[in-house]
This record gives C-alpha cells, sequence and structure tokens, in this order.
C-alpha cells in the first residue's frame, strides 16, 4: 500500500499535467456547472418578491410559479412568446443575410480576380472589431424620426421626410444593422474553407460540361459546407443572445427580444423570470449546436487537401471586374466608413437633430461644463465620468487578456500533455462550455449566484473583480483553443530533455513553453481585449455606477437621448480596439483577427 502510495506521489510530481486538469476541471466545474446549477435552483424555488402574488410563500421553497407565469401564465405571450418569436425571426434573417454576404463577399476575394483584393480582405473584418451596436447607433443618427421622442435624423433633416417607425426602429433595422456586422463570422470562415478547395475540381467539373452555376452547387458548395454550418452555428447563437442593437432600436417601440425581455424582467425584479428566459436562451444555444452537429455529420467527408499537387487559378471576371471592384468598395465604406463618419458628425451638433454647419461645435469633446448644455455635462476630456469609465475599460480588457491568455495557455498544455485520457476529454468539453451560453444569459446567471456570499467567497456583484471574471470565463473556448494549437506544435520531447537535465516544471514552462507559444498566447490575449472592451450584452446586467464601463456609458447616454456623447465615446471606443490590433500585428507578426478565426 505504501508502495502504491509512493509511486501515485511520485507520478503526480512528475506530470504537473495530472495536477493541473485535475485544479481546472475543479476551478471551471464551479465557475460554469455552479452558477447553471445555482440559477436553475433560484427559478424553481420562491424569492422574496413573490410574496406580492403569493403572500402564502416561504422563500426557499420548491414551486414551478416563475415557468408557469413565462410560459403559460396570462402575461405569458408578453413574457415569452412574443419575444421567443421575434428572437427566432431576428436570428433566422440575420444568420441568412450575414451568411449570404459573407459567402458571396469571401468567394470573390478568394477565388477571383477582383482588384484591390488584399484591402477589401482587410477591411471586411473590421466590423468584426467594432461593438455590434454601432450601426446600429449610426441607423438612428439617419433615420431617427420625431413620433418616439427626441430629436430627428439625418433624413428628417436633409428631406423633410419622417421615416415610418419601421424603417427607423423594430425588426427590419436590428436585422440590417446585425447583418452587417456579423457577416464577418461567414467570411472569416468561409474564405478560410475555399483557400483549401483546388481549382483543378471545378476545372474538371466545367470539362464534363458544367455551367459554373452548376460548378458552385455540386462541388464548390459541398466542401465549404462545414465551414458554412459553423458560420451559422456562431451568428445565431450570437444573435440570440445579443443585448445591445435589441435594445437601442427595439426598446424605444416596446418591441422585445428573449435578451431585452431577460433586462426589463430583471430590472423589475423578477428575477426568477428573468432566470426562465436566460434558462430558454442557453437550450436553444445547445440544440442549435446539436442540430449543426448532425447535419454534418451525415457527410463522411469534406477532404480538400491530399498528398496530390495542390493549385489555385483565380477566376476571370473579365468585364464584371472593375464593376464589382467599384460595387465591393461601396460595401465596404458603407459598413466601415460611414458609420464612424455619421458617428462623428453627430458628435460635433451642438444641438441634436440640427446638422447645419453653423451648428457645428466641438464641446462634446473638448468641451468644459455648461449648463445650458448636455445637461451641464463637459466633453471627453474634461469629463470625469467618462475618463474613469475609459480607464475602468482598459484596466477590464488589460486585466481579462492577462488572465486568460495564462489561463487558456494552462488549460491547453493540462489538455494536450494528458490528451488520450478521461481527465483530459472532461477539461476540453468544459472547457468550450461557455460558449453556448448566450451572453446576456450568461450574465444572469452570474448575477443570480455571486449577489450573496458562497461559503468563503464574498459577494462580487459591484465590484470590478465580477467583470474581469464573467469576461474570462466567456472567453475561455477561445483562448483554450489557442492553448491547444500551441501545445500540439511544440514537440513533447523539448520539455522531457529539460527534465532529463533536472529543469523543473516552472522553469520549463517559462523557458520553453511561453517563449514558443507567444504567437497563440497573444493572439487570445488580443481576442480577450477587443471582447472585453466592445461588450455590452454580457456585462450589462453587472455593471455599478463604480464599475461602468465605456460601452455601458454609450448606452445609457443614448438612453437619454445624448447622441453627441455617445457618439463621440463610441469613436474612442473604437479607436483603442484598432490601435491595439495594429500594435499587436507590428510587435507578434501578423496576430490579427483574421489570422484567429481562421485559426
Amino acid at each position: 500500500m505504501r508502495a502504491q502510495l509512493t509511486f501515485a506521489y511520485y507520478r503526480m510530481t512528475n506530470r504537473p499535467e495530472i495536477l493541473l486538469a485535475a485544479f481546472f476541471l475543479v476551478v471551471l466545474g464551479f465557475l460554469i456547472l455552479t452558477p447553471l446549477v445555482e440559477i436553475l435552483r433560484d427559478s424553481l424555488s420562491y424569492q422574496s418578491y413573490d410574496r406580492a402574488y403569493h403572500p402564502e410563500a416561504e422563500e426557499g421553497a420548491f414551486t414551478l410559479f416563475h415557468f408557469e407565469r413565462v410560459f403559460t401564465g396570462r402575461l405569458s405571450r408578453a413574457l415569452f412568446y412574443k419575444p421567443f418569436i421575434n428572437s427566432l425571426m431576428i436570428a433566422a434573417g440575420v444568420t441568412a443575410l450575414a451568411l449570404v454576404i459573407g459567402s458571396l463577399l469571401a468567394w470573390v476575394l478568394v477565388r477571383t480576380d477582383l482588384a484591390l483584393r488584399p484591402l477589401f480582405a482587410a477591411m471586411a473584418v473590421v466590423p468584426y472589431m467594432m461593438p455590434s451596436w454601432v450601426l446600429a447607433l449610426a441607423w438612428l443618427a439617419l433615420f431617427k424620426n420625431d413620433r418616439i421622442g427626441g430629436a430627428e435624423g439625418m433624413v428628417s433633416y436633409f428631406f423633410g421626410v419622417q421615416p415610418p417607425d419601421w424603417i427607423s426602429y423594430g425588426m427590419l433595422p436590428i436585422i440590417l444593422c446585425l447583418a452587417l456586422h456579423y457577416y464577418a463570422y461567414a467570411f472569416l470562415l468561409v474564405s478560410g474553407a475555399l483557400m483549401t478547395v483546388d481549382s483543378e475540381l471545378e476545372e474538371a467539373g466545367a470539362i464534363c460540361g458544367l455551367s459554373r452555376f452548376q460548378r458552385l452547387a455540386r462541388i464548390t458548395f459541398p466542401l465549404v459546407l462545414p465551414a458554412l454550418g459553423s458560420a451559422v452555428v456562431l451568428t445565431f447563437i450570437r444573435i440570440i443572445g445579443t443585448f445591445g442593437t435589441p435594445a437601442l432600436l427595439g426598446l424605444p417601440v416596446r418591441f422585445f427580444t428573449v435578451s431585452t425581455q431577460i433586462y426589463a424582467s430583471l430590472a423589475a425584479r423578477n428575477m426568477g423570470d428573468g432566470f426562465v428566459l436566460a434558462l430558454v436562451l442557453v437550450v436553444m444555444a445547445i440544440l442549435s449546436i446539436y442540430i449543426n452537429s448532425r447535419i454534418l455529420g451525415v457527410r463522411k467527408s469534406f477532404v480538400t487537401l491530399t498528398g496530390k499537387g495542390f493549385r489555385q487559378r483565380p477566376i476571370p471576371l473579365g468585364a464584371w471586374r472593375v464593376p464589382l471592384t467599384v460595387l465591393i468598395g461601396l460595401f465596404m465604406v458603407l459598413v466601415v466608413v460611414m458609420p464612424m463618419f455619421i458617428l462623428l458628425w453627430d458628435s460635433l451638433m451642438r444641438t441634436p437633430g440640427d446638422y447645419s454647419l453653423a451648428n457645428v461645435t466641438a464641446h462634446f469633446w473638448i468641451g468644459e461644463s455648461d449648463p445650458n448644455l448636455a445637461y451641464g455635462d463637459p466633453g471627453i476630456l474634461h469629463n470625469e465620468r467618462i475618463l474613469s469609465a475609459l480607464w475602468n475599460s482598459v484596466r477590464l480588457g488589460v486585466a481579462a487578456a492577462m488572465l486568460n491568455g495564462a489561463l487558456g495557455l494552462l488549460v491547453g498544455y493540462a489538455i494536450v500533455r494528458s490528451r488520450g485520457t478521461r481527465m483530459s476529454k472532461s477539461l476540453e468539453g468544459i472547457a468550450f462550455a461557455p460558449y453556448i451560453f448566450p451572453s446576456i444569459a450568461l450574465g444572469a446567471i452570474y448575477l443570480g449566484i455571486f449577489s450573496t456570499s458562497i461559503g468563503p467567497i464574498p459577494a462580487l456583484y459591484g465590484t470590478f473583480a465580477i467583470l474581469v471574471l464573467i469576461t474570462t470565463v466567456k472567453n475561455l473556448p477561445f483562448t483554450s483553443r489557442t492553448g491547444v494549437s500551441a501545445m500540439l506544435q511544440i514537440d513533447k520531447s523539448l520539455e522531457e530533455t529539460a527534465r532529463v537535465q533536472g529543469i523543473g516544471w516552472l522553469r520549463r514552462m517559462v523557458r520553453i513553453i511561453v517563449p514558443m507559444s507567444t504567437s497563440g498566447l497573444m493572439a487570445g490575449m488580443l481576442l480577450t481585449f477587443i471582447t472585453a472592451m466592445r461588450e455590452l450584452s454580457l456585462i450589462i446586467l453587472l455593471l455599478t455606477p463604480s464599475t461602468m464601463v465605456l460601452t455601458g456609458l454609450i448606452f445609457g447616454y443614448q438612453e437619454q437621448d445624448q447622441s453627441q456623447h455617445s457618439g463621440a465615446v463610441t469613436l474612442v471606443l473604437i479607436s483603442i480596439i484598432i490601435v491595439a490590433n495594429i500594435l499587436v500585428r507590428r510587435f507578434f507578426g501578423g496576430t490579427s483577427i483574421m489570422g484567429l478565426r481562421q485559426t
């Protein structure tokens, strides 16, 4: 018995990956699975505020009251069915439109001889770096009418025509704005797949008499089906949990989706209802992943790369080359340049809705407090609230990026070095689990579990730590994947050689693993930083005045109809994100958003 214990101890000390895997299984299990169990428990028990409906109820007792209220009660249509149908229609519309735009753009930029392809490819991923609701802010600046309240938009000012409500707000603008943002997923995934398709396959189809459309339908499309499936899942899961755009373009006309209904329920202190709706989003995300895996599982092979020679010949566009170049150039201007120009213009207007040159001012950038302007709120350079939110955003991005980068590398190390074991498979699965949680749902879960103390862990709600924690957990699937990819490229013999020479595990990590994983490590950190800086859906329920970040401040300004401040702060946020990406590419050799998503 003693010998067995000695051997087990020796094995554990000489295989730190086992200790790491066990440690991360416990920690991640607590951070990912426990909150889900807790929110399910809360949704199935009476809360203190439920006594308004059931005075005799005992707090904490089992009940189906919240499920009945959401699914079968007299308010169920408003609480669930209408928002649910709206969410499905928006998710389906955005996914279809984004898939068409992204796939066509990928095909043109990868498979044809279009002019300026490198420039267009770089511009095509810029919308991903911007918050998803930037286009919604620009849309409001263009099409806002005076029937809802506040100043009119540019269309009303310049053309004297009030856009109807269905153009200014609601489902149509939400679908358009989100599709013009999320097409980047389809573009990156499909373009990566198209780069591996041998042109000889299509040429063989042409020799057999297939038309260009038939070659696309019978050869190219089936080979990129996995990428299309991944784009569908990525887009659909993001859309059903997104909050910013549906809130900005839907709440003014009481157009609710599941995510905005969660926000409204929790704001009204109906926590149980909000938690039930959050569980609905989790189930929807799991179902979409399952359906996608079943569809792709029917096909046994999607092989495009073999041991044979590989050749890719651009398809000549002929007379269509110039018109298509102009068309795609206009599209890039529309989705990349125009929104930022509109927000800049809006931020320079002294009086909202008056777009004349006489109304231009720099007050919202450099002005000091004026009681007659913007409720006395000074410009960015003199606004302590904005500067505080800026500092919170930057430190949130840096803290989450550093923590997530280290965590992703260690989790990847534990997974790869213990590969083939049940522990490795369990860790890999639980590290991916946060991806299935839509952002607003995960925010609701963390609000529910960390509002009170849990054993030795104090209540985290209202602290900066909970923002770092939830941002780290949400981005773990991406950083753990980059960690796994980096570790798979490092031969285990390098570490074994160092161990034979008496070099301890920590020194091996510092001197061998980390330097050789710099590219993947920085990729994961960059993704986390950008996500943290632009995040709204994930943290909107957790923000307090002391922990306010730029995204929450922008949302607040827009709710107060202070479009100048919201536009100015949004431009500052976008500038920081773009500069961060450029700096990382400059110093770490091409690590970028495009590289991240194709990995």
